[in-house]
């Protein structure tokens, strides 16, 4: 069963100051704990992202090995009808690994249940930043840095910055520090929210939660 909370926050611009307008965020999460939710989640999103490329030649499938290499009977040896079985030096290999694809399945309705869930968890550790995306006008690192320095953000910590637009100038900003990850919100995953230690949001991506993850 499903319950509604209701989480209110005070923006700051980025020197830091608080602004008089609120947000508000209500999610859907679970009466009890919706810990296994969000590990299940954890577990599709780690499974999706393994490459499984690895992947052997069975002896029809490596090259040569056409010819007999000598004729059946009375050479003394034994017979043998291709230089690429599996007993041979650069044959195929029996049983070997095969490239395949390996996907767990779990609901939309879950997927966002968990999400929620997760956001309500790590309530304390969200911070929101007014005009974030279009505030950064130049592209230098430090100018990105001083904004973290004036809103208090540590940067020896992972942090998680939620946006609703990746401008050319934030991307360049911050990807060279390295505890950030910058994501759009039609992106945000069960897997960034756990890594991460603080959260930024601001007004633009907490819309786009609401119409994307929220009822």
């Amino acid at each position: 069963m499903t319950v509604q909370k209701f989480i209110k926050y005070t923006q700051v611009d980025i020197t830091g100051k608080q602004v008089s307008s609120e947000q508000e965020l209500k999610l859907n999460i679970l009466d009890k704990s919706g810990n296994y939710l969000i590990h299940k989640d954890f577990v599709r999103h780690s499974t999706a992202k393994r490459q499984r490329t690895v992947g052997t030649k069975t002896r029809s499938e490596v090259r040569g090995g056409g010819r007999k290499p000598w004729q059946q009977k009375g050479t003394g040896r034994a017979r043998a009808g291709s230089n690429r079985s599996p007993l041979w030096k650069g044959g195929g290999v029996i049983f070997g690994p095969k490239t395949k694809t390996i996907s767990l399945k779990l609901n939309k309705k879950e997927r966002r249940l968990a999400l929620q869930t997760l956001l309500y968890n790590k309530k304390k550790n969200i911070l929101i930043i007014k005009d974030l995306e279009n505030k950064l006008l130049e592209t230098k690192t430090k100018n990105f840095l001083k904004i973290c320095n004036d809103c208090h953000i540590s940067l020896d910590q992972k942090i998680l910055i939620v946006v609703s637009n990746k401008t050319a100038s934030l991307k360049l900003s911050t990807q060279n520090i390295k505890n950030i990850e910058l994501i759009l919100a039609s992106n945000l995953n069960t897997f960034s929210l756990l890594k991460a230690k603080q959260i930024i949001l601001t007004p633009l991506a907490i819309n786009d939660i609401k119409e994307i993850y929220c009822d």
